[in-house]
């Protein structure tokens, strides 16, 4: 920036993101003082380098603000994991659903992990079909995001929320919704109009 570049001349931006041409240094210098603005090389790479007269202050402040603003609009994925074995216990499977479930309300990803031993390993059937009821059984929460796949002695599946069970969990941890669907979930909480009644008659 300014007196740090190096470059005898340089492609010359101006602050509107007009095309000035390739100047001599100590001339882009003088341009950028008399309109108060910072030289900036945008390009440093290019032959010879692209400089942009900007207001460099202004510039760090409002590029700031956008990465703290996507940084707060930005919703962490967690991906939580779920093991099971193909001849799990009827009871097992009905306790281990649940976390899946509480996971999945929670709005996290879950691995679901098959662990095969010994000649299980020649059953892989077992652990598709035990995979796909699972998926069958929480398909109102959520989805299959990555098809059941053999990996060595385990068979992996990964679920995902449905967007509007997602939507539930921001909104339960107090974050904001997109516009969308705080729209949507406005008008999906708002009672009927008839059950409102006419104006003045509550209480009676």
């Amino acid at each position: 920036m300014n007196e740090q570049i190096r470059a005898r001349e340089v492609r010359l931006v101006g602050p509107e993101g007009e095309q000035v041409g390739i100047v001599p240094l100590e001339r882009a210098l003088q341009l950028a003082a008399d309109v108060d603005l910072d030289l900036v090389e945008v390009a440093p790479m290019a032959r010879p380098p692209v400089c942009k007269l900007m207001d460099f202050g202004k510039f760090k402040y409002e590029s700031a603000l956008k990465a703290r603003e996507a940084r707060r609009n930005q919703q962490q994925t967690v991906i939580k994991e779920m093991k099971l074995r193909p001849k799990i216990d009827p009871h097992d499977y009905e306790t281990k659903k649940g976390h899946v479930v509480r996971f999945l309300k929670a709005g996290d990803k879950v691995k679901v992990t098959i662990m095969f031993r010994g000649r299980e390993q020649s059953r892989p059937e077992l652990g598709y079909r035990l995979l796909r009821r699972l998926e069958s059984e929480i398909s109102e929460l959520g989805y299959v995001e990555a098809a059941p796949k053999q990996d060595g002695r385990n068979m992996i599946m990964v679920l995902a929320p449905h967007r509007a069970t997602k939507a539930a969990a921001t909104a339960a941890r107090g974050g904001a919704l997109p516009r969308g669907e705080r729209e949507s979930g406005a008008a999906a909480a708002a009672p009927p109009a008839e059950a409102a009644g006419p104006a003045g008659t509550a209480g009676e």
